[in-house]
């Protein structure tokens, strides 16, 4: 297999980079998740280097082309070019040294079937001449996997896991968007023994693959093989079934609203605010992501489409809506307007209400009844506000005509 070098060569910068990192004695080539993407037809696919180079030759030879060269991660032989505004990462050749499951200690070497060794699954370890397209495949099988759709462990499946525990989590997500059919046998068989080994990893880390897995087109499948085989629950344990995914998935396709992760997170976890809350300071999420997550998980009825917009917001009142499978609801509101509450409390105040917290309640009271009412104006808004004002003691009750 070889690739067209036009998808690459005809980027910005890409010919005094590759003339600046010796591609044409074979130093530097295309390497991972650059060439399995371009072989798959994935003409944005980011670029990534791999060379036999030391990082420190790279910042000078870089900078002698007056390209742009951040030292993004020197210690484990990582530059970033930054060629005409085309941005590339460049990394050494590396073999492991020692690996405790989270990180690794690694020398740099100049063999490729080195480097190709210490990554984890076969299509991720393809490396493409950057001048001419032709591929390389030091394992042996990543091209037939790449192919074949298959995607597992390069070598012992249990091995890999030891050397990194997040790699559990990312051949799921990796099966979900590259592979075709039921997962790796002795991949999967791998990853079910060492779910435990999930724990020693910082929840950051699983909320980033857990989300990115949520977020491709259909991850059902391989998320009922998770919860099947147990997967999460070591780190989350709420997660035991897949049904309200199934409907949300079939509710986005309903309304041609793009999948969002959180919003299919909300679906796997119990619908109850106060442990969607407690998942997500667990996930260490964003204050705004757990807000938004206890939002879509409440159960509360709050009536029409638009009063959930107005009451929690576009982006919330779609999450609610979807969750309910009321897709064309979620449609409807998708480019609604959200009106604001056409009175004030110095409104109020000027109508006779003493300060206080009288104004408080007598504006609540008008805001409930002017939605009730599906957003009075006019008429129908005064006779609202003179009711509340009235019923809440505000001001006198006029007397009754005699």
């Amino acid at each position: 297999m070889t690739l067209d070098p036009a998808a690459w060569r005809t980027r910005p910068g890409m010919d005094s980079l590759l003339d600046a990192l010796d591609a044409k004695h074979g130093a530097t080539r295309l390497v991972g998740g650059a060439v399995r993407d371009l072989a798959l037809g994935l003409q944005d696919a980011d670029l990534d280097l791999a060379t036999r180079l030391r990082p420190e030759d790279v910042m000078i030879r870089l900078a002698d082309a007056r390209i742009k060269a951040i030292p993004t991660g020197l210690a484990h032989g990582t530059v970033t070019a930054v060629a005409s505004g085309t941005v590339v990462e460049i990394t050494t050749l590396r073999s492991d040294v020692a690996t405790d499951g989270r990180r690794a200690t690694v020398a740099f070497t100049d063999d490729w079937a080195a480097d190709a060794a210490r990554r984890d699954f076969t299509i991720n370890a393809l490396y493409a001449d950057p001048l001419t397209g032709e591929m390389f495949d030091p394992t042996g099988k990543g091209r037939a996997d790449l192919e074949a759709r298959r995607v597992r462990f390069i070598g012992e499946p249990l091995e890999r896991i030891a050397e990194d525990h997040l790699r559990i989590m990312r051949f799921f997500r990796f099966h979900a968007r590259f592979a075709a059919g039921a997962p790796d046998e002795a991949a999967l068989a791998a990853c079910t023994a060492r779910a435990n080994d999930l724990m020693a990893l910082s929840r950051e880390r699983i909320a980033d693959e857990l989300l990115k897995l949520l977020a491709l087109a259909d991850p059902l499948p391989t998320i009922r093989t998770m919860v099947a085989h147990a997967i999460l629950l070591p780190v989350l344990p709420e997660i035991t079934e897949t049904d309200r995914l199934a409907t949300l998935l079939a509710a986005e396709h309903a309304a041609d609203i793009p999948g969002d992760p959180l919003r299919r997170l909300a679906a796997l976890i119990p619908q109850d605010p106060l442990t969607a809350e407690k998942i997500a300071a667990r996930l260490k999420l964003s204050v705004k992501a757990r807000r938004r997550l206890a939002l879509a998980t409440a159960t509360t009825d709050l009536g029409s489409r638009e009063v959930h917009a107005y009451r929690l917001g576009t982006e919330s009142a779609i999450d609610r809506l979807l969750l309910a499978n009321r897709p064309a609801d979620a449609v409807a509101i998708a480019t609604w307007l959200i009106p604001r509450l056409p009175i004030s409390g110095g409104d109020l105040i000027a109508k006779g209400v003493p300060q206080g917290p009288l104004v408080a309640h007598t504006l609540k009271a008008i805001e409930q009844a002017w939605l009730d009412a599906g957003f009075a104006a006019g008429a129908d808004l005064d006779d609202i506000v003179a009711g509340a004002i009235i019923d809440h003691g505000a001001i006198a009750r006029p007397p009754a005509a005699r």
